[in-house]
């Protein structure tokens, strides 16, 4: 039987009125409920980073309420890719660490970085921030050190053990499809993000150790859901990814894939989530791509 690497299908996100009472049991407390998702997935995007500085009690307070087995996705703060757009990028990732992300040990998975739609490919500005960004926990504890004093708290500088760091890029405007794009990926280790949708660019270049997905709806933005077919295509990919192949079909930036290993970690995340479709298709990916490895 083919080697096969881990396979985490979540959600992005688990924070949403329209699923209670749904996919959420009917009066289950609000902060019951990343208890119970991650009950039935193996990993969950953190969102709320994205969008405000947090603090060490609740990266704490999130890795406590989850198996241990579970893995986060952290999702970086959109100060430094929609507001500085990576430029002097230094002090704030240094504070987005020190903000409490080590915190949460062996729970922390990849870190994604999502650019704006009307950022373009730049060399000259993405390349330094590549440069930037640990490649292990012990890097990252030296990184959030050099914090300034914009902390909502005191920083959370240490490590359990020393561990490697993923980092995922996920791109949003087509000037991105580029091989020295891609070539940068590669030489730092990132990993492209495979985004389904139909307003950018899905691209499937295998640039890292691990494949990263992210989907958000096959017709419509955050909302579609996903057909049986199109959930059976996907199922198809995430088995050649994980046992280190490509899939048929792939869509690259270049023509030229990525050595063939023999086998890949996937991370799945769905982003559709206002129509309540997100924990139900995650769930049918699921079982088509466990029917597939046992078979």
């Amino acid at each position: 039987m083919a080697r096969t690497g881990a396979i985490r299908i979540g959600i992005s996100g688990w924070t949403y009125a329209p699923w209670r009472g749904k996919f959420y049991p009917k009066g289950l407390a609000r902060k019951r409920e990343l208890f119970h998702a991650s009950r039935i997935f193996r990993s969950i995007e953190i969102n709320g980073t994205f969008y405000g500085q947090q603090t060490p009690e609740s990266f704490a307070h999130w890795a406590a309420e989850v198996p241990e087995d579970f893995v986060f996705a952290v999702k970086a703060p959109r100060f430094i890719t929609h507001v500085r757009r990576l430029k002097d990028a230094k002090a704030p990732l240094a504070n987005f660490i020190a903000s409490g992300v080590l915190r949460l040990g062996a729970k922390l998975g990849p870190i994604l970085w999502q650019l704006p739609p009307n950022f373009r490919f730049d060399p000259a500005r993405l390349e330094p921030f590549l440069a930037l960004l640990p490649q292990d926990t012990d890097e990252a504890k030296r990184l959030a050190r050099s914090h300034d004093d914009r902390l909502r708290s005191p920083p959370w500088t240490r490590v359990e053990r020393q561990a490697p760091l993923r980092h995922a890029i996920e791109v949003r405007n087509d000037s991105f499809v580029a091989a020295e794009f891609i070539d940068m990926l590669r030489a730092y280790r990132v990993a492209l993000v495979c985004a389904d949708t139909v307003d950018w660019p899905r691209l499937m270049d295998v640039t890292a150790d691990f494949v990263y997905c992210r989907l958000h709806g096959s017709r419509k933005l955050y909302v579609s859901g996903y057909s049986e077919k199109a959930l059976r295509d996907w199922a198809d990919r995430v088995t050649a990814w994980a046992r280190g192949g490509e899939p048929q079909g792939t869509e690259r930036a270049v023509d030229r894939p990525a050595p063939k290993r023999k086998a890949r970690d996937v991370f799945v995340y769905f982003d559709n989530d206002m129509k309540v479709r997100a924990p139900a298709n995650a769930l049918r990916l699921e079982e088509l791509v466990a029917s597939r490895l046992a078979g």
